[in-house]
């Protein structure tokens, strides 16, 4: 197990990373302001989704928070004024976690969630894969309440995901919703005793990466292209992905591993 530790000021916060095995878990870590967004950690993110993205032997990312929270949201006092300015917040190369700023992570994401989720804490986990949360989660896209409305993928993920009544029941009035709630409506896969968000996350990751790595890849890429540019584009990608997928390693070892009746081993290539 190796950890590695995003160094910043205790006040701006920081994003701990932690390999385990073929996982990368990414903490938000600025809990005594309930881990909200300052340009740190958006920052800090950003960097730790180009590091998932670059190495070859991880296969997932998760997400989580320290702390009783996993995000207030974004801290507009210290990010209004850069966003107004038209500064960047993100440095050159990373990968925007929210996906609305060039080209996604090509892994999939589990997100744990705990507490009070906030506006782009609900983003974060519209543009993941998985999401996992304790029963005592809390969720509101505010942004409607303070003048502006959702900048991170919400309007864009929201009616995709929840279905249209469902998006514009909450953004459009603020309202705080339940785990319960964000369960029945798909914003999370499952709910769990608190204290247990962070195990189970790691459980579903882990069960991703024991996966053929590059069959994972092309099944979220595909997904994508079917959710991003429609039925017929997913189509057109799904034969060619598939002759390059039957050319490599991994399939092989997955016919291998099905005549043997074995798990397979997967190398990614």
């Amino acid at each position: 197990m190796v950890i590695l530790v995003a160094m910043t000021t205790p006040a701006e916060g920081r994003i701990t990373t932690e390999t385990r095995g073929h996982l990368f878990l990414m903490g938000i870590d600025r809990a005594h302001k309930r881990n909200a967004f300052g340009p740190e950690l958006l920052r800090g993110l950003s960097d730790a989704y180009r590091a998932l993205e670059d190495d070859d032997q991880l296969r997932c990312g998760v997400v989580f928070a320290h702390g009783d929270h996993f995000t207030g949201g974004l801290d507009l006092a210290a990010v209004g004024p850069l966003i107004a300015s038209g500064e960047k917040l993100a440095p050159a190369g990373a990968i925007d976690p929210w996906g609305v700023s060039g080209p996604p992570v090509s892994k999939p994401v589990v997100v744990a969630v705990r507490g009070l989720c906030l506006t782009l804490g609900i983003e974060l986990i519209l543009a993941s894969d998985v999401c996992v949360a304790a029963s005592d989660a809390r969720f509101a896209q505010i942004e409607i309440k303070r003048g502006i409305f959702p900048f991170g993928g919400a309007t864009l993920r929201m009616p995709q995901r929840l279905g249209w009544g469902n998006a514009m029941r909450y953004l459009l009035t603020g309202d705080e919703f339940d785990a319960a709630t964000a369960l029945r409506i798909g914003l999370v896969q499952e709910v769990v005793d608190p204290g247990q968000d962070l195990d189970r996350a790691v459980a579903i990751a882990d069960r991703i990466a024991q996966q053929a790595p590059l069959g994972v890849r092309a099944t979220l890429h595909n997904a994508r292209v079917a959710v991003d540019r429609g039925p017929a584009a997913a189509i057109e990608d799904l034969r060619p992905t598939l002759g390059k997928l039957l050319a490599s390693d991994d399939a092989r070892e997955g016919m291998m591993s099905f005549v043997e009746r074995r798990a397979g081993r997967f190398t990614g290539r």
